[in-house]
């Protein structure tokens, strides 16, 4: 859904947003634009760290409107929850199908393209089950802090 945005200009991004925010039925609001802007500019970003950026222009803003808005854009897949071992879970844009690597050090969420079709195919002929969903965060050391 937001896969092309970074190609897209500023005023193309938002007029995305709204196109896609009203297609799910969801008042376009400059909060709920400012919430959907930061997280696609962010990549991954937890609720706190969100919650400072978008109280920088909507200083009267509270937490629980920020609660309220993620989990409308949850439901209504704009936005996917990324739960992380041991850390509070990220928000981003919706995007391909994609899986994560969560640095130990420093926290830094990145989207990864693992295929993960052999293996899903494997595991439903082997044990009956329809999968629906996978998420995988790998974790370890990134490139930046390997020589920290």
């Amino acid at each position: 859904m937001f896969d092309n945005f970074t190609k897209l200009g500023y005023n193309s991004c938002m007029n995305s947003f709204t196109q896609i925010l009203r297609q799910h039925n969801l008042k376009v609001t400059p909060q709920r634009l400012a919430i959907v802007e930061v997280i696609h500019n962010y990549g991954h970003i937890n609720i706190d760290k969100l919650y400072e950026e978008i109280k920088i222009k909507f200083e009267t803003i509270s937490l629980a409107t920020i609660y309220k808005n993620i989990s409308a854009m949850t439901k209504n897949t704009i936005l996917y929850e990324v739960k992380l071992p041991n850390e509070k879970s990220v928000y981003e844009t919706v995007k391909d199908n994609h899986s994560h690597f969560l640095c130990k050090k420093c926290a830094e969420v990145t989207d990864i393209d693992i295929n993960m079709e052999k293996n899903i195919k494997s595991i439903t002929q082997k044990y009956d089950f329809s999968i629906e969903q996978t998420d995988l965060v790998l974790s370890g050391i990134c490139d930046k802090c390997k020589d920290k």
